[in-house]
């Protein structure tokens, strides 16, 4: 499809985005012969979303949608399904229309792409053979649609369910690393950033910044490791405290890491945690209520104001 998404400006100045239905019709197809499908399984294992199965294993996504409930069995009798797939960032991204054929119950056992060690039971799902179609195949990944607040109704009749049409890009690509100085996320969402961001932060060294939201407390930290920061930052993620006693006596938080300071490839573990002690004495953390400490403090003095942790 050569075109290229319009904005409609009506004479009373209001400016309206191109709806998706306008989209199929101008590639041929009927609205009404199309089901719209937004993937998106909470169940996932990490690194196995929809997405990262898109993303990292074109074939193994094309299994994962090909099983589907019995129960939408109906829901998804269609020629063709508009396929619809949420990202790291949470955005609808247009996946692609596929030809459909029903095939009937699954036929035999066989493992769930997206969930470790789940297992699809034969006779229990409905299978489909999927052929992906020609029609708007030059804006898989680069075209992105407001759902609407039906996000749990991830099956919809597009005749009846059109979707505005809010991005249209050039090329499929994942947001850029920030830069070390500029990057700040809530260790909630390192399993978010995209793969690219990983290999950096896996690569790289150094000191890093831990912050409480709440609290606004900070504690200054390294990453001496072969995973770098990530493998360190992913310790927090796993038990909530990297195994710091001090920290393991608050209540658990969605700190924000950041990065103050990256080691060259040549420098030593020995010479990080000189890094580290530098930025301990300008931030003052050895100077106040370090956190080896915290766990004799009582809860009323803890919240009494900010505390910059030791390491």
């Amino acid at each position: 499809m050569s075109w290229i998404v319009r904005w409609q400006t009506f004479a009373s100045g209001c400016v309206m985005p191109i709806m998706l239905n306008t989209v199929l019709r101008e590639a041929g197809l009927l609205p009404g012969d199309v089901r719209l499908l937004r993937h998106k399984d909470k169940r996932a294992t990490k690194g196995r979303s929809p997405y990262e199965l898109w993303r990292d294993n074109r074939p193994l996504f094309e299994l994962y949608q090909s099983s589907q409930s019995i129960e939408n069995r109906k829901k998804l009798s269609a020629p063709y399904w508009a396929v619809f797939i949420v990202n790291l960032k949470d955005e609808t991204m247009f996946g692609g229309v596929y030809q459909v054929k029903y095939r009937g119950l699954w036929e035999q056992d066989s493992p769930m792409p997206s969930v470790d060690g789940g297992i699809h039971k034969a006779g229990c799902w409905d299978g489909y053979d999927l052929t992906l179609d020609e029609a708007m195949g030059d804006l898989i990944g680069k075209l992105f649609i407001d759902w609407g607040a039906g996000a749990i109704a991830y099956i919809q009749y597009a005749e009846r369910n059109d979707k505005p049409i809010t991005e249209l890009r050039a090329a499929f690509q994942e947001e850029a690393f920030p830069g070390f100085l500029n990057f700040i996320e809530p260790l909630s969402k390192l399993d978010k950033l995209p793969k690219s961001w990983e290999t950096v932060l896996r690569a790289s060294r150094g000191v890093y910044l831990l912050t409480c939201p709440r609290t606004k407390e900070h504690y200054v930290g390294s990453a001496t490791g072969e995973a770098g920061f990530w493998g360190r930052w992913q310790n927090y993620v796993q038990t909530g405290h990297g195994g710091n006693l001090g920290l393991k006596s608050r209540d658990p938080s969605d700190y924000q890491v950041s990065i103050l300071e990256v080691a060259g490839t040549s420098a030593t573990a020995d010479d990080i945690l000189t890094m580290e002690g530098r930025w301990q004495s300008k931030l003052q953390s050895l100077k106040m209520v370090g956190v080896t400490q915290l766990a004799a403090v009582s809860p009323c003095a803890r919240e009494s104001g900010p505390v910059a942790w030791a390491a």
